[in-house]
Order: structure tokens, then sequence, then C-alpha cells
């Protein structure tokens, strides 16, 4: 009976993006970014309430990259379609789509609601480049607050930190 109940809910567990960052994290051909909001620099960009409340409400930036060159095609499309398919799952809500084949394709979704997000997903692919997965952690994120970072990212420095290379993979 134990084996029979272990053998069910091991078949149960599906697939987060929480398992594939650990799994994958040290494997060849992939990078990871684990960043505290407080490395990067924007003490010298001025901000409006909102910008500074949306700041505020997010706690860290992990990040996951699949470097194409570094990799065969076929385990590259097998890697772009696990990640696929758990952003498939009706869990994450879509927030935004855009991009097209030629400069790459991207996917905002989040965990939670609209106005109290758990979890921010960008996932971006660049078909002769490879891809990124960002999950931006925080507490009661709000999306519309959250996309007028966009403008204080532009002015921030990410020189001294560890999004610099990450910063590279978009050149």
């Amino acid at each position: 009976m134990l084996l029979l109940v272990t053998a069910f809910t091991s078949c149960n567990q599906e697939a987060s993006l929480q398992t594939y960052y650990v799994d994958n994290e040290l494997k060849p051909g992939f990078a990871s970014f684990d960043v505290p909001t407080s490395l990067v620099n924007v003490e010298d960009v001025d901000m409006t309430e909102e910008q500074k409340e949306a700041y505020d409400s997010v706690d860290k930036l992990n990040v996951l990259t699949y470097m194409k060159e570094d990799t065969d095609a076929s385990e590259y499309k097998l890697e772009l379609e696990k990640v696929n398919t758990i952003l498939k799952n009706p869990k994450y809500e879509e927030l935004i789509r855009g991009g097209n084949t030629t400069d790459g394709k991207f996917v905002v979704k989040f965990l939670g609601e609209i106005d109290q997000i758990d979890e921010l997903i960008i996932f971006g692919n660049i078909e002769d480049k490879g891809f990124m997965i960002a999950r931006i952690l925080g507490d009661n994120m709000n999306a519309g607050k959250l996309m007028t970072l966009s403008s204080v990212l532009e002015h921030a420095n990410f020189e001294d930190t560890n999004l610099k290379g990450l910063t590279d993979f978009f050149k």
C-alpha cells in the first residue's frame, strides 16, 4: 500500500520553474543569476511614488539563460520545449506576449492575482542565441506598477552587478 501511495504522489508532481532552475543551473549551456534588488543601483534615478512602490515590492530576481551556441540544436529544442510545457500550466496566467521570429519572442506570465502578484515570469527566446527565464519574486507586486519600472531600469547601474552578464545576452 505504501509503495502505491508513493508511486501515485510522485507521478502527480508537476514540473515547475523552480525545479527546472534547480535541475539545470549548473549544467553546461546554462547560466544562472540570483540578484537581490539591493544590488541594482537606482540611487541616482528619479522615481515616481508608483515606481518606488513597485521597486520596493520586488525582493529578488532569479535568471536562468540557455545559450544555443554552447549546445547542439536538438538539446536546445528539447530544453525550449520543457520550458514551454511548464509555462502552459494554467497556474501561470499570461500578461503579455510579443516579438517576432527574427528578433526574438517573449511572454510575461505571473502567479497570483493581477494586483497581488507573487511571481512575475519573463520568458524570452532569441532563435540564434538561446532563451532566458527571469523570475521576479516579491510580495503583493502589482502588474501595472511593475510595468512602470522599465524606464527606471534603463537608467539603473548594472555595471557592478551579476546582471552585467545578463545584459550582454541581449546585445
